[in-house]
């Protein structure tokens, strides 16, 4: 039997018991988020005809011919690319053994009529050439349109700018020469070089 004292005693150790039991409490969170950066670099790449074919039967006052090169461009810049010209060395003459062909006078920023015995390059709508179009031609005592020597390495001229991605992007170059009976037969070559740039 729980005396009068005796449950009194017990109920101040059940409230005890009950106050120093512990609390259960809300849990604590905190969230936090990260960015995914994936960054595409630009990439690009470039083929040519990798060789032009001209040929060519003088005549004592001169006889030109012409054909061409396609040269096509794929990016994926977002900004484009820029596609420069240039002799691929400092001499910008067809070289056959001992003899020469001359590179026209002609200039991208002026071109002209090929004269005699020099070769030059034409890029219809590029710089002043004019719009074209520009057709292969064999042993015409003068080319259409107008052309430019190309210039030695170093000085190249940009052929086209462009401002947004592409697959494949062709631009045409054509090349023509003209010779008279003064020049030995023979195969007269020289090397260009393009140069595909992607744009900032």
């Amino acid at each position: 039997m729980i005396t009068k004292k005796g449950y009194k005693a017990a109920s101040v150790l059940a409230v005890m018991a009950i106050v120093l039991s512990p609390v259960a409490a809300g849990a604590a969170v905190d969230t936090k988020s990260t960015t995914i950066n994936a960054t595409i670099g630009s990439t690009i790449s470039m083929t040519t005809s990798a060789t032009v074919a001209i040929g060519i039967t003088p005549a004592s006052s001169g006889a030109a011919s012409s054909a061409s090169d396609t040269v096509t461009v794929a990016t994926n810049n977002a900004t484009g690319y820029n596609l420069t010209l240039a002799d691929t060395d400092a001499t910008t003459t067809l070289v056959n053994g001992a003899n020469t062909i001359a590179a026209h006078a002609g200039t991208f920023a002026a071109p002209s009529t090929l004269a005699n015995n020099s070769w030059g390059f034409r890029v219809d709508s590029a710089g002043t050439f004019g719009a074209g179009p520009t057709i292969a031609q064999t042993n015409q005592a003068n080319l259409s349109g107008t052309w430019a020597g190309v210039p030695a390495t170093g000085s190249a001229v940009t052929l086209k700018t462009t401002g947004a991605t592409t697959a494949g992007d062709a631009t045409t170059v054509w090349y023509g020469v003209k010779a008279d009976t003064t020049k030995p037969s023979g195969v007269y070559t020289d090397s260009v070089t393009y140069t595909a740039t992607t744009n900032p």
